[in-house]
């Protein structure tokens, strides 16, 4: 349980300490701590610790009242800070209540005290989130280049998706894999963790991935996943947007997407509907967009995990629409069909762990299931939920379950008639949530480790 009065006096600490010792940086910060002292993308020496940054730093809402009571703290009521009287006296009473777990998760503190509590300083900075990975540096970096006052390079922000790590809420372990994902995820993080080994032996075709399989069956959450495991900024952009948003850009803008991805490295480039890049090759499009496709391709050729720490993951839910010049380009191919009957039965009990279901057999549900993806799973909880509270319940039931199944396979039977025209969506309630990528955020789930 948290201590209020531990947590700020150790935010305290972190920050005296932080300002005295000009050998530390930014990555020896908390990230927590961090967020409150960027400034232009910097973090300037003193730190300043006033109530509103210790509340926001430590969560703590009412930080001066809860150290108030301490004989060696002050706070100045003009400019809210708040100081140590004596330091000596807070490090002495910080370190009687403090444990290894407090030192472990903050650098400063180990860079300090390590020795104290048998902390490896090195190890502790090595698993502290990088600061090149905070939102703050993220946003800066893009401000620096690019001109918030140019329209192109607007338009060009507009159509690529950057998220820092920390936004990223999906973990690998909250996902349901396959044997052979598992594989290739472990063989690409031992990769990004040994660069410098592979670039001394001369291996540098490695780190393009292609993710093949239909919508709804975890593409884009692997992906997101790794960004937020492996600390790296996730920069996302869709292919047939970029090619067709702005036609007179269009090679212009392929470039662009490249030079964010360089300049954000190390980072995971996520480039969706990469089947678009074949049918367009193939088809009698518009010269703008085939120069566009060709100067995406060679930008791929010209782009290294090894060199440049950009690791590029293509998807398609087309994999048949894909030519040899596409499949050239990645080192990997990943697939991602949909899951069998004993992952349904455990993408079933992650999502559901939140909920109360009585008498909840997962492993019926997933004979019930047979073809729906783990996105199409989410639908028929959401739809389970949504039932139950018509009824003002909040405990679900296997039944509602089971009835949400039949519900699901009906609307789904309905929207595949060839009697009905128009926009089938229109006429089916939901319709829309199981039709694309976007429903692509999971095969969710995770695997039950219990």
């Amino acid at each position: 349980m948290s201590n209020p009065e531990l947590d700020v006096v150790e935010f305290l600490l972190t920050t005296t300490i932080y300002g005295e010792r000009q050998d530390l940086d930014p990555d020896d910060l908390p990230p927590a701590y961090r967020t409150v002292f960027w400034s232009d993308g910097d973090i300037e020496r003193p730190l300043s610790a006033t109530t509103t940054t210790a509340r926001e730093a430590t969560g703590v809402e009412r930080p001066w009242a809860a150290v108030s009571g301490l004989m060696f703290t002050d706070r100045d009521d003009f400019s809210g800070s708040i100081s140590f009287t004596d330091t000596d006296l807070a490090e002495e009473w910080f370190l009687e209540r403090a444990d290894a777990r407090s030192i472990e998760s903050n650098p400063v503190l180990a860079a300090e005290y390590g020795d104290t509590y048998d902390v490896d300083y090195e190890v502790t900075r090595e698993l502290n989130r990088p600061a090149r990975a905070d939102r703050a540096f993220i946003d800066a970096m893009l401000e620096e280049a690019f001109d918030s006052e140019d329209e192109d390079d607007e338009e060009m922000l507009d159509l690529v998706d950057v998220r820092a790590p920390a936004e990223v809420e999906t973990t690998l372990d909250d996902l349901v894999l396959t044997p052979d994902q598992e594989g290739e995820i472990q063989k690409i993080v031992k990769a990004i963790e040994h660069r410098d080994y592979l670039a001394r032996i001369g291996l540098r075709e490695i780190g393009k991935l292609l993710f093949v399989g239909p919508p709804g069956t975890g593409k884009t959450s692997v992906a997101r996943a790794l960004a937020h495991d492996l600390d790296l900024p996730f920069v996302e952009v869709k292919l047939s947007m970029i090619t067709s948003q702005y036609l007179g850009e269009t090679a212009k803008n392929v470039e662009k997407v490249f030079e964010v991805a360089k300049r954000l490295s190390p980072c995971i480039l996520f480039m969706d509907e990469f089947d678009f890049v074949a049918k367009t090759r193939s088809s009698d499009e518009h010269a703008a967009i085939k120069r566009a496709v060709n100067t995406l391709l060679k930008s791929i050729d010209e782009i290294s995990l090894i060199q440049d720490e950009v690791l590029l993951i293509g998807a398609t839910n087309h994999p048949d629409q894909l030519d040899a010049a596409a499949w050239r380009r990645f080192d990997e191919i990943v697939n991602f069909p949909k899951p069998d009957r004993g992952m349904r039965a455990d993408i079933l009990r992650i999502v559901t762990r939140q909920m109360d279901i009585t008498d909840f057999d997962p492993n019926t549900l997933a004979e019930l299931t047979e073809g729906l993806t783990g996105s199409d799973l989410r639908m028929v909880l959401r739809e389970a939920v949504l039932e139950a509270l018509t009824e003002e319940r909040t405990t679900l039931t296997q039944g509602d379950l089971e009835d949400a199944i039949k519900d699901f396979e009906e609307r789904d039977n309905l929207k595949n008639m060839d009697m009905i025209d128009g926009d089938h969506d229109a006429l089916v309630a939901g319709g829309d949530f199981t039709d694309a990528d976007s429903a692509d955020t999971a095969s969710d789930g995770g695997h039950d480790h219990d």
